[in-house]
């Protein structure tokens, strides 16, 4: 420690107001600074950081990932590397055009025009008690104008707390996943995905989400439970079957217009005769096979399904495979298409038909169950059945599957060497904890389609093609025009292709521009390009990629950690990081993962403001990666006992510190102190191995564990010596022992106690302990001078790193044989002996002034004869001596 304070030594050390106190400095000097200079000497760690999304508000499952992200970035610095830990804000995509419309009121309509200094009807309001068709049209333009401003207020907000919660980002490292440089970065990577032949066009069974009126990919699909019911239809046998019934159960009556087939599987004995033949369809009356296949389940329902196009995943599955015809029904908007079935030719089923037209799926249902009932072809009533049902993962209504012409981008489902690729790059990514790797692995296994990247949204990164129209105005999507890389970024909603002008927009011989937008995740999954400065600043790529650290959640494993290593496999055939960290989930009593879906959420600002920032860094620090955390907001407990820590960090300083300085040179003599550092010197060795291991939990945990025992036990042992009763030597060895252990617990909190341990070490430096190397166990052990060979009787070598040890345990007997005598811990003892193990007592010995000092007992004597420390014999004296 330097002779002169920086700040002083407050009269009441406090933890209130530290956050700002801090945060200003560390602005100021540029603490967390990434030093491009630096790097190149020093070497880099470079972290993959989550862009939050930013629309709504960040809640406590936030702070505890984005805070195991943290103390791994200053235990990187503390070990030397330049730390490149950037800040994105993900604010495209579907979550906020739904902030947007309910915020503001509005909604996208891209037919109207634009509206110069337009005034939204709601300014702040939650826009829920206004009903969609409510919402106020506005041009796409305007929207996304109301797009930009919601998100930037949103973004401010979420680095104010992000700052108040003490994570050491770098704020001149930041991003947007809409922001003209991640825009191009985005065109970019996929146009380079067109050329290779990645990206690809296709007209096929998508997964459709009705309310937001667009497609999904397999990634952003949940299972929830649904209230449903087995319908049972008899569908009519033909020619030789005529007149016999085959029995169906489905949950879908409503696409029985749709259906192309029955499909049993090729073993059931009860459908072998009608494998090759045909039915009738009940109400509609078409006319369709019988089939054979493997995905067909015996023992559900009645072991005959209706494959119709489309009620789920499988029956697209049947419909590619048997090659059957495409009978969509289901529109867009989730109603029954006026389409006039060529498919329906009896005149009843036609009739039947129209009057499902323009209804919901709902009121289609329960038409066709009535008609089905009426005309006598369901069977008994319909068996109410709990069963999962697909819902886009934000969405609120269950999704359809409907045909439609979307872009994909090859992920390995049809590419068996692209599979067998993506597979060993998760071999070879260091995974923390090592039993998430099989999550990524059973998802690249249960791939079964491309990723679809198109969205019809408007708030997004524009897919980056135009389409020409012949001489007979029929639009050709076989063969789109792409810009050159230099014209990036583009819009073809609102900009000509080269070599058009905006007059041929639309026009036979001209051309259309694309519309729709990328999916959210082809953006988020070129995060480290975006903040990297991939193509934009080679320099800086070249020095921060491939990346150290991708730290994120466990259920996005699917969709955030795959696409970002199959986009860095298709650019450069590479990892894009060499380790991943995977937190695990908050919670709620109850046992629920708390999301803002269920309303279960808590968000951070009152605790952080209630028990302070430290406090709160605790409590998410304690917990191992993939370690989910219940928490109850109403007794935050963990979170109380990281306030009374940080609380005895700074009063515990403040105590050693008033002690005074060692003289220049002082090493320590004294067996107990050499013992003290010496268990310390294990201390920072276990942390450091926990650290590398990225097992930060148990690096606190250790560290913790030693300062309780360091503040109860060693500092009440030394501190008669500590004033110099004992002569100046001594004095000085018990001094340079309490800085010494202070500075280097200082350091070892440093990671997870940021305010308290800044504001201690600033007492006594004038730079910050963030920048502040590892301690190292040399560097603990160096003031610990060997002394000459201690005197022992059986002529054995003593212990002496145990000597801490025993004597602690010794003043925990002493104690306890106060508490069970009822008297006070400042009672004195004229005498008593300590029986014990020789070799603890021979421990003992060698500090057993200081263990009469702190005991405030005249005498004790010594017996090597017990298993463990007793106390016999105890004369005490009168507290009035």
């Amino acid at each position: 420690m330097t002779d002169s304070a920086a700040n002083g030594i407050p009269d009441k050390p406090a933890l209130e107001g530290l956050e700002q106190k801090w945060n200003a400095k560390w602005d100021q000097q540029g603490t967390f600074h990434f030093d491009r200079d630096a790097a190149k000497a020093k070497g880099v760690y470079s972290i993959d950081t989550p862009p939050p999304t930013a629309s709504g508000s960040l809640h406590i499952g936030h702070v505890f990932s984005y805070t195991h992200t943290d103390v791994i970035a200053r235990y990187q610095r503390a070990q030397g590397k330049e730390v490149f830990y950037p800040m994105g804000w993900d604010d495209n995509g579907l979550p906020t055009e739904r902030r947007v419309q309910n915020y503001y009121g509005v909604r996208c309509d891209p037919s109207l025009p634009y509206t110069p200094d337009f005034v939204p009807p709601f300014e702040g309001g939650d826009g829920k008690s206004v009903k969609a068709a409510d919402q106020q049209p506005i041009s796409r333009r305007n929207f996304i104008e109301l797009c930009e401003r919601l998100t930037k207020e949103d973004e401010k907000q979420f680095e104010q707390l992000w700052r108040s919660v003490g994570l050491s980002v770098d704020w001149n490292q930041t991003y947007r996943t809409i922001g003209d440089e991640s825009i191009t970065a985005s065109q970019r990577a996929f146009l380079r995905n067109v050329a290779r032949g990645e990206a690809y066009q296709a007209d096929a069974p998508t997964l459709w989400d009705v309310t937001f009126r667009t497609a999904v990919a397999q990634a952003e699909l949940e299972d929830r439970e649904r209230d449903g019911a087995y319908h049972s239809l008899a569908f009519h046998g033909t020619g030789a079957h005529d007149g016999e019934d085959v029995i169906i159960e489905t949950t879908r009556p409503e696409l029985l217009p749709a259906c192309v087939a029955l499909v049993a599987h090729p073993d059931d004995e009860r459908y072998q005769k009608l494998f090759g033949t045909t039915v009738r369809t009940p109400l509609f009356g078409v006319e369709v096979p019988v089939l054979a296949h493997r995905l067909a389940q015996p023992d559900k329902g009645s072991g005959i399904a209706m494959i119709c196009t489309f009620g789920d995943v499988t029956d697209v599955v049947w419909w590619r495979e048997l090659h059957l015809p495409n009978r969509t029904i289901i529109g867009q908007d989730g109603r029954v298409i006026d389409l006039s079935p060529e498919w329906i030719t009896d005149e009843q089923g036609r009739e039947a038909f129209a009057q499902l037209v323009g209804k919901t799926v709902f009121s289609a249902q329960k038409a066709v169950v009535a008609a089905l009932q009426e005309s006598g072809e369901m069977l008994g009533a319909p068996k109410p059945i709990k069963h999962p049902v697909k819902f886009f993962e934000k969405g609120d209504r269950p999704l359809e599957i409907v045909s439609t012409r979307q872009w994909y981008i090859s992920n390995g489902a049809g590419d068996e060497k692209l599979r067998a690729t993506l597979k060993e790059r998760g071999n070879e990514l260091e995974w923390h904890p090592a039993f998430m790797h099989v999550r990524y692995d059973n998802w690249v296994d249960g791939l079964n389609g491309d990723w679809l990247v198109s969205r019809q949204r408007y708030f997004g990164v524009p897919i980056p093609v135009w389409y020409p129209i012949d001489a007979e105005g029929v639009t050709d999507y076989e063969h789109p025009i792409v810009p050159d890389e230099s014209q990036l970024p583009v819009d073809p909603s609102s900009q000509a292709p080269a070599g058009f002008d905006e007059s041929q927009r639309g026009q036979a011989g001209g051309f259309v521009g694309e519309v729709d937008v990328l999916d959210t995740w082809a953006t988020s999954s070129l995060t480290p390009q975006l903040a990297g400065g991939w193509e934009r600043d080679p320099e800086l790529w070249d020095l921060v990629a491939p990346y150290d650290l991708r730290p994120q959640a466990q259920d996005i494993i699917r969709t955030w950690l795959f696409s970002t290593l199959l986009r860095s496999e298709l650019e450069d055939h590479r990892l894009p990081w060499s380790h991943t960290t995977i937190s695990g989930f908050i919670v709620d009593p109850d046992r629920k993962k708390m999301s803002k879906s269920k309303g279960n959420v808590v968000t951070p600002l009152s605790l952080l403001e209630q028990f302070s920032s430290d406090a709160v860094r605790y409590w998410a620090a304690a917990y191992k990666l993939g370690t989910d955390a219940a928490f109850d907001p109403q007794n935050p407990k963990q979170i109380k006992v990281g306030r009374r820590l940080a609380i005895k960090i700074l009063n515990a300083a403040k105590f050693v510190l008033a002690f005074g300085q060692a003289s220049q040179g002082t090493q320590a003599t004294n067996p107990l102190d050499i013992s003290l550092l010496a268990t310390l010197a294990e201390v920072v060795e276990q942390s450091t191995k926990a650290f590398d291991a990225y097992d930060h939990a148990r690096a606190l945990e250790v560290t913790e564990s030693f300062f309780w025992t360091f503040c109860d036990d060693y500092i009440e042992i030394v501190k008669e010596r500590a004033y110099g009763a004992a002569g100046d030597a001594e004095r000085d060895s018990a001094l340079v022992t309490l800085q010494t252990a202070l500075e280097v617990l200082l350091r070892l909190f440093a990671p997870f106690i940021v305010y308290a341990t800044e504001e201690v070490y600033s007492w006594t430096h004038d730079e910050s302990i963030h920048r502040q190397p590892w301690p190292t166990a040399a560097e603990v052990l160096a003031p610990a001078a060997r002394p000459a060979e201690p005197a022992d009787a059986a002529g054995d070598d003593i212990d002496e790193g145990g000597v801490f040890a025993a004597v602690s345990d010794a003043l925990i007997t002493f104690r306890r044989a106060k508490t069970e005598a009822k008297v006070k811990m400042r009672t004195p003892i004229v005498t008593a002996t300590l029986h014990g193990p020789a070799d603890r007592i021979q421990q003992v010995a060698l500090a057993l002034d200081d263990l009469r000092s702190v005991a405030k007992a005249e005498q004790i004597v010594l017996a090597e004869d017990g298993e463990q420390f007793t106390v016999s014999d105890v004369e005490f004296g009168s507290l009035d001596q």
